[in-house]
Formats: structure tokens, sequence, C-alpha cells
């Protein structure tokens, strides 16, 4: 799956224009709250936590129009609780994302 981390400054940026800062604030709060998810999918023990979870994640990349995650928290949602191969192209999309 190809993914565009680029994206996210994008949506930031159409969202609110040119203010460094604001933007910064924001790929913060995204980070954090992708994040939190990424570490509720890690230790979920039950498919309803899994699902939730990974619903959460999807609708918080749909607010910043990252396709790919969105693709990629619906696969999750549709895994089991605690897919190994789910969780590693999961760390890799968010650090993509850390990196840019």
């Amino acid at each position: 799956m190809s993914y565009d981390p680029g994206a996210l400054n994008t949506a930031l940026a159409a969202a609110v224009g040119e203010d460094r800062r604001l933007i910064e604030d924001l790929r913060v709060a995204f980070m954090e709250s992708a994040e939190r998810q990424f570490d509720l999918l890690g230790r979920a023990s039950c498919d309803a936590n899994w699902q939730l979870a990974a619903w959460r994640l999807k609708g918080l990349a749909a607010s910043f129009g990252l396709t790919s995650l969105m693709a990629m928290a619906d696969e999750a949602a549709d895994a089991v609780p605690g897919d190994p191969r789910i969780l590693r192209r999961l760390r890799a999309m968010l650090s993509e994302l850390a990196r840019d």
C-alpha cells in the first residue's frame, strides 16, 4: 500500500493556512491521538476493544484526509485482535508520519 505522509501537512495547511506554529500544534495532537489508538490496539484482548480502537483511528485519519491510514484502520477492524502483521504495518505508517 502506498503512503503519502505529506498528506497530513497538506491537510493541516488547508485547514489553518500557513500558520506554522498552529500546524505543528495540530500535528502533535494528531500524533498523540494516533499513538493512543495504536497503543489500545496493541493491548486489546477482545474483538470489541480492537474494533473500537481501529474505528477511532480510522475516524482520526478521515479528519485529516489520510486515506491510506483509513484503509489500514479498516483492515485492522476486520482482523483478529493483536494481529502482528496489522500492528507492524500501522507502526510503519505512524513512524513515517512522525518523521515527516
